[in-house]
């Protein structure tokens, strides 16, 4: 007899591919798209994800670490891969292992890098990033051209593209304008036809025409189904949700009124209930967040979560929700019986952003793959 699943997440390949398309689709002809599939594809997999991206005909990955680059590279040779974040000393011999793209900020880097080039005879392939108002990675913009004209003195480092990212394209489009304004004014200073040249997904609102610099976008959480920045051009992509999440009823049962739930008490049942007990917890990714808050579906009904989320189990009341019993599905994230709960309105009870929510379903989780034949 099969063994059942206490919790797990569906991906919904066949959902994913329809995204990639459609983004495909809103890209103008001249823009290069650069899946981003770092943290493991957003906790959907990167094995899985990575291998349809590669169908699809994507032209670029980014990721942050030599780990995951070393990964997508097992799985095929032809797609260049770019490193987001810094490289620690002793990892520079891995981007030539792997035939990577590293991220420079720093004279010190392009120091260790061109190193690198010399002992194997070879270019060391990099981006430069220019830090337009995040605070974050990069050459600090005003100082960014005198920074490109000492690149041309490293003999053995080819650079290849220039990026910066908008720390605030979400919620201050003035401030994303000023970070695309300094960053173009780099850009242009010069010649930059053979490089690739990128800010993020939210480029989409006003950075896609011919006539700008930008011949790429990094996609990242776009293509899993949520849009980030619902304004712009690739944010109005009808993409469609890839991840849900669920758990089992392992048990169900009766307390009276006025009796105390889980851990400090922090709840007290106002009427005779019949509880239900999922068998999952923070130890999952159910966030602590969520106690004495939020609901999970079962037969398409809403069921509230009672006292404190525990690491293996959490108790809602199933009360209002009679035909609930042992073994029934119930959805944290994703559809159930008609009902929806959104990642985003997930993330937006516990407080904390969709990239963290996705990024926090444990391990201990099994992912199911759907709708899709393997590849």
């Amino acid at each position: 007899m099969k063994q059942p699943l206490r919790c797990w997440a569906e991906i919904d390949l066949a959902a994913f591919e329809r995204n990639l398309k459609c983004i495909q689709n809103a890209l103008p002809d001249h823009m290069r798209y650069v899946a981003v599939v770092k943290a493991d594809a957003y906790g959907h997999g990167m094995p899985q994800m990575v291998r349809r991206l590669m169908q699809s005909g994507v032209d670029y990955f980014a990721v942050a670490n030599i780990t995951e680059a070393a990964e997508i590279r097992h799985m095929g040779s032809g797609w260049p891969i770019l490193l987001l974040s810094p490289l620690l000393p002793g990892e520079e011999s891995q981007v030539l292992a792997h035939d990577l793209i590293a991220t420079v900020s720093t004279a010190g880097e392009c120091e260790r890098l061109n190193e690198l080039g010399k002992q194997h005879d070879q270019k060391v392939r990099i981006h430069l990033k220019i830090d337009t108002g995040m605070g974050r990675l990069g050459v600090w913009h005003e100082q960014a051209e005198d920074f490109l004209k000492s690149i041309a003195d490293y003999s053995h480092l080819k650079l290849e593209g220039l990026y910066t990212h908008f720390s605030s394209a979400d919620s201050d489009p003035e401030f994303t304008q000023l970070q695309r304004q300094r960053f173009i004014r780099i850009v242009e200073s010069i010649d930059y036809s053979k490089l690739l040249i990128h800010a993020d997904n939210s480029a989409g609102i006003d950075s896609l025409s011919k006539d700008s610099p930008f011949n790429a976008v990094r996609i990242g959480l776009l293509q899993f189904g949520i849009a980030p920045y619902p304004k712009s051009a690739l944010g109005a992509a009808s993409v469609e949700p890839v991840f849900s999440f669920h758990a089992r009823i392992g048990l169900v049962k009766e307390l009276p009124a006025h009796t105390d739930i889980s851990y400090a008490r922090s709840y007290t049942l106002e009427r005779d209930s019949r509880i239900a007990i999922l068998t999952a917890g923070y130890g999952d990714g159910i966030p602590f967040e969520l106690s004495n808050k939020g609901s999970v579906l079962i037969h398409g009904q809403h069921c509230p979560i009672l006292g404190r989320v525990t690491m293996d189990q959490t108790i809602i009341d199933v009360t209002d929700c009679p035909e609930a019993a042992i073994g029934d599905t119930a959805t944290l994230i994703g559809k159930n019986g008609g009902k929806e709960i959104t990642t985003v309105e997930f993330s937006d009870l516990v407080g904390t952003i969709s990239w963290e929510t996705l990024c926090s379903i444990t391990k201990r989780v099994t992912r199911l793959y759907t709708g899709s034949r393997e590849i």
